[in-house]
């Protein structure tokens, strides 16, 4: 022991003399690294040092850090429990000790100490936080650390040492991983002994209502313990009474926005834990926007509660109390919205934070997977290796599992609903917004651009619409869209008009009977050239065949072809029931098909007189 107090006392840095030191104390066997036996040993010696060296410190009237401090050469040294701890910290690193080692001598000091004495002890910790969080030594000292720094939390007052308080939280949420289970609270036990008290009984000369006053700080029993609301219906009637009362008096008595600023959040300093309970502040608090938000979010917080899945049946709540709690939720956002200042922003914060809370809850209820992914190593091809091409069955990975999955489901392919044609009317709908003006859709946009959706499209008209499918060849790809799916405006661009559809009939019936007499006519020539060849009378068959032309000749120019007669009768009832200026253009039509059936039957005729 005397020889460690000697070695604290040497300047400079812990490497250059703390392993001889070690090595003179307790000369271990395998020179550089202590055995079990020889590490307890050395444990017991450095915790009755760290005992002598704190009751010295006390006697003497100084800090427990700052005990032996001096100045050497204008620079201030270090105490010699700091002095101390270095060594060890260093013996732990290099692992020429057990890791676990400096977090039990940081326990044992923070039990001797005062908690003036452990904010210095703290901050030690807190400057080798980096050593003492490496792999090496964290596994072998959290446990211990984590128990060091509840037992302080539970010394420390949360209403005094709040700034303490919190450097311990930070300090922990550093120093242990975020997928750490000892840093989660895996059940999600809630803290029932933080119990509110308020008066039970009205005091004399209060001004406000008294059972208003109760009602409202009732709602504490029910925050601090939820799942007691599901266990007991009993219960959440009385809360889900108590809150609608509260929710009432808040929307009643809404807030201004300059007592929104008056009592602005972002630029006080102080907050409060908890609030206090006397029923003679209950008017101004009523009135302090943060107080009303406190309400508030504490509500969310237990509707969030109550609806996170995960629980066993005896703990989800019944459909009914479903549907109340969405209720009320949709009524405290209307109430935090309302409340000044940046009610909606703040707002917007709270379901954000929730939301985090949701994903929170999940992670722990799966275990606490880790977050960390280990990077994939990549296997070296080594020289000269071939890689083996897999072998698939019909070719391909994609083929071979469409196979395996036919095989494996005999009735996937004969399923009526694996493949369907869509309806033209569903399937030309997006084109006909396209065309839509009211739609404002640019050109290069619209879907008659699409090569394969046009393409498609005129598949499916051609089987289920073939007078839209006809309508291609004048109007485009925009004329086979149905007329019913299309604007009144556009629809009149491509509908025929019933004397088109008049003139077309007459015009291929009037080509048909042309074509018919042209083919007679061709006849009637062949048999005159048989009949010289075979040099026959002529005179005999002249005279017939003037007869018969003679009688084509009359007939063309009276326009009375059977054929014709038909059509022009066909024509007159058609036409029957349109306006006089339809039959008037009709009429014209008619005159000048007749004129070219005339002028093109007689030209034939002139050739059959001159053959003859």
């Amino acid at each position: 022991m005397e020889v460690f107090r000697t070695a604290i006392l040497q300047p400079g840095p812990p490497e250059t003399f703390a392993l001889q030191t070690v090595q003179q104390v307790i000369k271990p066997q395998k020179g550089t690294k202590l055995v079990q036996d020889e590490n307890q040993l050395l444990e017991n010696i450095l915790r009755t040092l760290l005992q002598e060296l704190v009751s010295s410190a006390v006697q003497s009237g100084e800090q427990i850090m700052q005990y032996g401090q001096s100045i050497d050469d204008g620079e201030a040294a270090r105490g010699h429990i700091p002095r101390l701890l270095d060594v060890v910290l260093y013996l732990c690193e290099k692992e020429h000790v057990e890791g676990g080692m400096i977090f039990q001598l940081l326990e044992d000091l923070t039990e001797m100490s005062t908690m003036r004495n452990c904010k210095d002890v703290f901050g030690y910790i807190e400057s080798k936080q980096d050593i003492l969080g490496k792999q090496e030594l964290f596994a072998r000292g959290k446990l211990v650390m984590l128990r060091t720094c509840n037992q302080l939390l539970r010394r420390l007052s949360k209403a005094n040492d709040v700034v303490f308080c919190g450097r311990i939280l930070m300090f922990l949420a550093h120093f242990f991983p975020l997928s750490e289970r000892s840093a989660v609270n895996i059940k999600g036990v809630f803290n029932t002994s933080n119990e509110t008290k308020y008066e039970k009984d009205a005091p004399d000369g209060i001004s406000i209502d008294f059972n208003f006053y109760k009602t409202f700080w009732s709602l504490q029993e029910h925050f601090c313990n939820p799942p007691s609301l599901t266990v007991a219906p009993t219960k959440w009637q009385k809360f889900s009474s108590s809150l609608m009362v509260v929710l009432n008096t808040f929307e009643a008595q809404p807030l201004s926005d300059e007592e929104g600023d008056a009592n602005n959040l972002e630029e006080s300093a102080n907050f409060s834990i908890k609030y206090l309970t006397s029923s003679k502040l209950m008017g101004l608090e009523l009135k302090d926007p943060s107080f009303r938000r406190h309400i508030l979010v504490q509500c969310l917080i237990l509707f969030d509660y109550l609806k996170a899945p995960g629980k066993s049946e005896k703990d989800l709540p019944s459909e009914s109390m479903k549907e109340e709690i969405n209720s009320y939720e949709q009524h405290v956002k209307k109430l935090l919205k309302m409340t000044p200042p940046k009610g909606e922003s703040f707002l917007n914060k709270i379901e954000h934070i929730l939301e985090r809370e949701k994903n929170w809850v999940w992670w722990k209820r799966d275990g606490c997977p880790p977050f960390e992914k280990q990077p994939i190593e990549k296997k070296t091809v080594l020289d000269g290796a071939k890689k083996r091409k897999p072998r698939w069955r019909l070719g391909n990975k994609e083929l071979s599992q469409l196979w395996k999955w036919a095989d494996q489901n005999p009735n996937a392919l004969t399923d009526p609903q694996r493949l369907q044609t869509p309806a033209i009317s569903e399937y030309w709908k997006p084109l006909a917004e396209d065309m839509d003006p009211a739609a404002g859709i640019e050109a290069e946009y619209h879907h008659k651009n699409n090569r394969v959706y046009c393409w498609k499209g005129l598949r499916f008209s051609a089987r289920q619409d073939l007078e839209g499918f006809s309508k291609f060849t004048e109007y485009g790809i925009e004329g086979v869209v149905p007329l019913e799916l299309l604007p009144p405006e556009e629809r009149a661009k491509y509908t025929p008009k019933p004397n088109d559809r008049s003139k077309r009939a007459r015009k291929e019936d009037t080509k048909g009977a042309a074509h018919q007499v042209e083919e007679n006519q061709m006849a009637t020539a062949a048999t005159e050239v048989d009949g010289e060849g075979l040099r026959t009378d002529v005179g005999a068959f002249v005279a017939p065949l003037d007869t018969d032309n003679t009688a084509t000749v009359g007939n063309t120019s009276q326009g009375s072809s059977p054929m014709a007669d038909e059509h022009q009768k066909q024509s007159s009832d058609t036409d029957g029931g349109q306006e006089a200026g339809q039959l008037e253009d009709d009429a014209e039509v008619d005159a000048e098909g007749d004129a070219g059936m005339i002028d093109g039957e007689m030209e034939p005729e002139v050739d059959l007189d001159a053959v003859s």
